[in-house]
């Protein structure tokens, strides 16, 4: 789904990625997480009157997926086209995901690019022949150092396990091709040390750190026990180790030795979103990589915690898979995309509970926030017939309401478009949202409506003004977050048309106090967050 915006020409793009999700089966809570973080971040960004590329796709090489594709019956292409057209696109539509691009590492515009970049290294002399023999978790696709290995129990009894996984690993032996990684260690740690935000969290930096500290070991980027990849250009009986074909991906969907336009105007990108089990790919091999081939390096690694359910990361591997349209079905999108980043600090392992997504949708979206719009609404539309009336006898509650729309929307950009502080930018907005209750609450308006003189009515009117307009600003500062809640709200205000068009600087506006037409017709619409039903079984 492409978004209006995107196509402006000048100015670098600020430029996000998710992972490249391997289609080894469906998406569930974990994958969406991370997407939905990267739509709320560039839709943000958008809203800044930016220009934006945002791009996730999917990894459809390497050996879990001809494994996978076997298991089934089919050929590898088969599976991934299926699974990618009936599972993971559609469902990046349902939750509102607006990507500019959607990369499969199977498309030739990215298969040719891959080679050519290879070659290139090779060329260069930092691509060399060598033989390898170690343990090889499918599962994750890499060889295991022996720290990353746990001792099995019960049925695995003896064997040694993938820590991520719990399975067991496979001791492998072939012949490969190395890319000279061990020699990146110094530069990388210059870099990291020149820039402390260029790996977040700083748990996150820390490990990596420590773990380039230790000494790298140069990178088998090749296989030769099975054929479901990229061809090695020089050597056909090689495939390319799919992590270094899937790391191109950033490169090759915007354009590298394609486009050079296109190149130039979004590569690097601004922010790779990542899970943390990946985090050693993107903060070492893609940068040195990079480095090696003389391209610019990313501006920072983002590493997102694991989502629990029942103390156990979620995936399907562990049985804890949970499909994202069980939530949506109850919750609605909105509140679904809303949930996760307000209830869990990005960068930190987070538990997910049926009750406690249940709780916080009463209080905060149907309590507060709905509630908020349903009762100003209402009272325009007893009142002044629902036309919206001028606000002529401001004072000082008023002055506080306004000052308090300027902090949530200084702390929101902050903490949303430059810090990654979902959470942080989320509850800065509840907070004016439970700041204008209590104006409504404290200044009583339908007492005041008593008061049919001159300045009691204009009273009255001021007041209501207040309320409607804080919630316009609520709904631009919520529109990268529930972009469907935040148009119902828009629309039912009387707003002027535009608020979906994404690239109009309305972060600016929002924190512009009079943006709300006197005169425009209020509408008390549908409930925006209905009342739950009971818990489906």
């Amino acid at each position: 789904m492409a978004a209006t915006g995107s196509e402006k020409q000048g100015a670098k793009a600020y430029y996000v990625t998710t992972p490249i999700y391997y289609v080894n089966d469906a998406p569930h809570l974990g994958h969406a997480y991370t997407t939905v973080a990267g739509d709320v971040l560039t839709r943000w960004h958008r809203q800044r009157g930016e220009k934006v590329w945002y791009l996730t796709g999917t990894d459809e090489h390497g050996q879990k997926i001809m494994r996978t594709a076997e298991a089934n019956g089919v050929t590898p292409q088969e599976w991934c086209d299926k699974l990618v057209e009936e599972a993971w696109k559609p469902l990046w539509e349902h939750l509102n995901i607006a990507n500019d691009d959607f990369i499969r590492t199977t498309e030739k515009r990215h298969t040719d690019r891959v080679q050519e970049f290879v070659q290139d290294l090779y060329d260069k002399g930092e691509i060399y022949k060598g033989g390898y023999e170690g343990p090889y978790c499918v599962g994750c696709e890499e060889y295991k150092l022996p720290g990353d290995l746990i001792d099995g129990e019960g049925e695995f009894a003896g064997q040694k396990l993938c820590s991520i996984h719990k399975t067991p690993v496979e001791l492998l032996k072939e012949e490969n091709y190395f890319f000279k990684l061990s020699e990146y260690g110094p530069k990388l740690l210059e870099l990291y040390e020149a820039d402390p935000g260029f790996i977040q969290p700083e748990s996150a930096r820390n490990e990596v750190m420590n773990f380039v500290k230790q000494g790298l070991q140069d990178l088998s980027i090749s296989r030769s026990t099975f054929d479901w990849g990229v061809k090695v250009p020089w050597d056909d009986k090689h495939v390319i180790y799919v992590w270094i074909d899937a790391l191109l991906n950033y490169a090759t969907a915007v354009g590298y030795n394609e486009n050079p336009a296109k190149f130039e105007e979004t590569f690097p990108a601004n922010v790779h979103l990542v899970g943390k089990d990946i985090l050693r790919f993107h903060a070492i091999i893609w940068p040195a990589m990079l480095m090696a081939n003389g391209l610019p390096v990313p501006g920072k690694i983002a590493a997102n915690g694991w989502l629990m359910v029942g103390g156990e990361k979620m995936s399907k591997s562990n049985l804890t898979g949970i499909k994202p349209q069980d939530l949506t079905s109850h919750f609605g999108v909105d509140a679904y995309r809303w949930y996760f980043l307000r209830a869990i600090a990005f960068g930190q392992d987070g538990s997910f509970s049926w009750e406690d997504f249940t709780a916080r949708y009463t209080s905060e979206l149907a309590n507060d926030y709905g509630n908020l719009a349903s009762r100003v609404a209402a009272m325009v539309g007893k009142y002044f017939g629902g036309a919206l009336p001028e606000a002529t006898a401001s004072g000082d509650a008023e002055k506080a309401v306004q000052e308090g729309l300027a902090r949530a929307v200084a702390e929101a950009d902050r903490k949303i478009g430059d810090e990654l502080d979902f959470q942080g930018g989320i509850l800065s907005v509840f907070e004016f949202v439970k700041q204008v209750n209590g104006y409504i609450t404290e200044q009583e308006p339908w007492k005041v409506a008593k008061d049919t003189s001159p300045e009691g009515q204009a009273r009255l009117a001021t007041i209501l003004y207040t309320a409607a307009e804080s919630l316009r600003a609520v709904a631009v500062l919520l529109n990268p977050v529930m972009p469907q809640t935040s148009q119902a709200l828009w629309d039912s205000l009387g707003a002027e048309p535009g608020l979906g068009a994404l690239a109009d600087q309305r972060v600016q506006q929002a924190g512009e106090w009079g943006g709300l037409p006197v005169g425009a017709t209020v509408t008390k619409g549908a409930v925006l967050f209905p009342r739950l039903e009971e818990k489906p079984a």
